[in-house]
Parts: C-alpha cells; structure tokens; sequence
C-alpha cells in the first residue's frame, strides 16, 4: 500500500494543492496540525501508524521533509521507526527515498537530520521574527487583542480546539513549556487556559 501523506499548519489551509496527483496512491491522508505536533500524536499520523502496525505500509510519500514535523528529534525517531518497519519514505521535492528498491539508502539518515535541524531552526527564526514583530507594532501604535466592545466568555475560550488540547495536556501532567511545545502555542496562552480552568473551578 502506498499513501501518501500532508500536513498544513491551521484549520484554514484547505490543503487543495497537495490532492492534484491523489489518484497515484491508494490513499492521501491530510493533517490540520502545526508541525510542533509529534507526528504519533496526530489524527492523521496515528492513521499512519495504524496501517504500518497492520503490515500493510510499502511506501509514505511525502511532498517535502517538513510535512513530517518541525522538531528534529520527533522527524528522526519517526523516520527510524518506518525503516524499522521496512517502510519507504519518499521525499518528492528532492526526490529522495530511505529504502529504493528495498534497499536501506546510505545518505538518507545523514540528510534527512541535516533538513529536519534546518527546518526546526527556520521555525525558531519565524517564531521570533513574529515576537519583534508584534514588538514594533505595538510600539507604533498598535493594539493586539481582540477589538474593542467585542468579548469572549471563559467556557466560550475553553471550548476552542487548542484551548481543549491544552487543557488535557495539563490535566496529563504536562508542564507548561511542554505543553506549549506539543500544541504549538505561546506558554502565556497555555497559561491562560490554566487560570481560566482554575478560575471556573474555584467558582
């Protein structure tokens, strides 16, 4: 069985661009995830792993190694975890596989934790282009938040996707900066979650 597997970042992105070649695989799985997110803990990765568990994976197909995750050490446990499971990968936009015709590639480790540490570090480099970007913004004049006379209720904040993913994290456990890190958000809103949670509580 060969599948080929997407990812985008936000709810927003219709993912339409990764489907024009879909009929060349026996599936396309789509995940809506940033890709802090470990690719196991995924909807779509956990389709993954379901299918691999069931000996039926020949081949994932991706369109560029970034769609795998954003985090290098989470990419190359996952990417040794196929080869442990005799699974090809095959990175289209730089037309590399990890096992062509069966066999184990050389190179693929060395270049595939090279890309995955690039990518890691490009996030880091948007994540704080967008820090000192809010920075000089609000500097200039700028108000972040949410416009002035509109309001959102505690359970209305608490029923939102990310706000729900927070919330089990931390009932798991979880500290705040990890939580951050899993869900993909700023450690002031995991934070936020927690007061909210702790302020409904106390009620």
């Amino acid at each position: 069985m060969i599948v080929k597997y997407n990812r985008v970042s936000t709810l927003n992105q219709s993912g339409e661009r990764f489907k024009a070649d879909s009929e060349s695989y026996d599936k396309v799985i789509l995940d809506k995830v940033s890709g802090t997110v470990p690719f196991k803990e995924r909807e779509g990765g956990k389709e993954v792993v379901s299918l691999v568990e069931k000996n039926i994976l020949q081949e994932l197909v991706l369109e560029e190694l970034s769609r795998c995750g954003r985090n290098t050490g989470d990419v190359i446990q996952t990417l040794e975890w196929l080869e442990d499971n005799k699974v090809n990968v095959r990175v289209r936009n730089i037309g590399l596989e990890s096992r062509p015709g069966g066999k184990k590639n050389p190179i693929w480790k060395m270049i595939t934790s090279v890309m995955s540490s690039l990518y890691e570090m490009e996030l880091e480099n948007i994540k704080e282009r967008t820090h000192y970007g809010r920075i000089m913004y609000v500097k200039n004049g700028g108000k972040l938040g949410r416009p002035s006379g509109t309001s959102e209720s505690a359970r209305e904040f608490l029923d939102k996707p990310t706000s729900k993913r927070i919330k089990n994290y931390l009932e798991d456990g979880l500290s705040i900066r990890d939580t951050a890190k899993v869900v993909g958000c700023s450690t002031s809103t995991v934070q936020k979650v927690k007061q909210v949670v702790s302020d409904l509580n106390s009620k």
